[in-house]
């Protein structure tokens, strides 16, 4: 395999003292902010009759919908699976509230796998996406000391190897109906990449290298040569081939045309990660984190009034300049995790203005947590997100700095 350019080589920003991170004064101020959004979250979310409720825009629960949706239930069990291994009280109600809505609610006894929603006129699909989630807050749970995730890790890891993953492209397939019909011939990047979220923590939580070597197979696939083919930028839509569809064009809020520099800047922290794990034996992996970081924020940030676009073209031209909460995560958490590995200022650069600009215009002192878009003119709006997103992208980001680079939060916690 031709290794990627090292193209942080020679790139150096000036001198800017020791890291924020390690700063008593910013290590206090994510630390409050985690525990903030922790708050939000713990005391409003929980639904008595199964599930979790969403937040509207002033954090309240919305009552509106007796949808619940499988990645909210996922995402909270994992957020305070990471709690609970930090030591905060009163994450026990959360996670065993999850866990169940999980098996008795999400999961289809009959025919095996887990439902998109559950509700009156709900969504029965089963979705990679939504399986991936199911893992890593299984494996989270697990690593936090719950017995009863044990059977939800066992039985979503066989739905997984049985049903969604395709040996012949070492990725996994899409989206069912609720009887395993296939839906369509769509492949895409986001499910597998954050199933290699999910592997590399099921691997963390069990110490079984085949959830380690799938990680590996999708990252080399989507990123090793599908990036690296096509300048760093990360291809999101392919057939059933797993050949690039670069007309595809779903819905702007999951599928959108064009490319998402916020997944490239994901990618780049997890291939970092699963260089870790894997002791280091994939030397071609720090080196395409730092390409694809590079190229995410050279084509993705507004240079004239920042944050990044949502989405580009295949040449980098923006098309949604909408800028949304999660990129935003997804750099800052990429930028401490690069920088801790590499030692390169770079990184630190990136990691202050992110932040820099995010107090500034993502920040919801008023309601607390952050607005979940801004549109061109940095005004929110509610375009593709209503109330408060989930806080799993955003508690990331404020907890991962203060941790050595040296695997998942998940690990990181568990270690202290």
């Amino acid at each position: 395999m031709t290794q990627p350019v090292d193209t942080d080589a020679g790139m150096g920003s000036p001198d800017l003292g020791s890291r924020w991170v390690t700063r008593p004064h910013h290590r206090a101020w994510l630390e409050t902010r985690a525990a903030a959004l922790l708050d939000q979250f713990q005391f409003t979310s929980i639904d008595p009759a199964g599930g979790f409720f969403d937040l509207d825009l002033a954090g309240q629960p919305r009552r509106d919908t007796p949808i619940r949706e499988l990645v909210t239930t996922t995402r909270l069990v994992h957020c305070f699976a990471i709690g609970r291994m930090l030591g905060r009280p009163g994450a026990d109600a959360i996670i065993r509230h999850g866990l169940s809505a999980l098996w008795d609610h999400h999961r289809d006894a009959g025919r095996g796998g887990y439902h998109w929603q559950f509700g009156p006129a709900s969504d029965g699909s089963k979705q990679a996406y939504g399986h991936a989630f199911v893992l890593l807050a299984a494996s989270s749970a697990k690593m936090a000391g719950y017995t009863e995730a044990d059977r939800i890790l066992a039985d979503v890891t066989a739905v997984i190897t049985e049903r969604f993953w395709e040996p012949d492209h070492g990725a996994s397939a899409e989206e069912f109906a609720a009887d395993w019909t296939p839906i369509s011939g769509y492949r895409g990047q986001n499910a597998n990449m954050h199933l290699t979220e999910a592997l590399m923590a099921a691997f963390e939580a069990t110490r079984d290298v085949t959830y380690l070597t799938m990680a590996e197979q999708i990252a080399d696939l989507i990123i090793g040569r599908l990036a690296r083919g096509h300048g760093w930028r990360v291809i999101e839509h392919f057939d059933a081939a797993w050949q690039p569809d670069i007309a595809y064009r779903g819905s702007d809020m999951f599928r959108p045309f064009g490319t998402t520099p916020g997944h490239a800047l994901e990618w780049s922290r997890l291939l970092s990660q699963l260089h870790v794990l894997g002791g280091e034996r994939l030397p071609w992996l720090p080196q395409a984190a730092r390409a694809l970081f590079r190229q995410a924020v050279t084509d993705g940030w507004d240079e004239a009034a920042g944050g990044f676009y949502y989405t580009l073209d295949y040449q980098g031209a923006p098309l949604i300049r909408d800028r949304l909460w999660w990129p935003c995560c997804e750099a800052i958490a990429a930028a401490a995790f690069l920088g801790d590995r590499s030692g390169d200022p770079f990184y630190e650069t990136w990691y202050r203005r992110v932040w820099d600009w995010v107090a500034v215009h993502l920040a919801d002192p008023l309601n607390g947590g952050w607005h979940p878009e801004l549109d061109d003119s940095l005004m929110p709006r509610p375009r593709f997100f209503v109330g408060k997103p989930d806080i799993y992208h955003l508690l990331q980001s404020l907890l991962i700095p203060l941790y050595p680079a040296r695997g998942s939060l998940g690990q990181m916690a568990r270690r202290g």
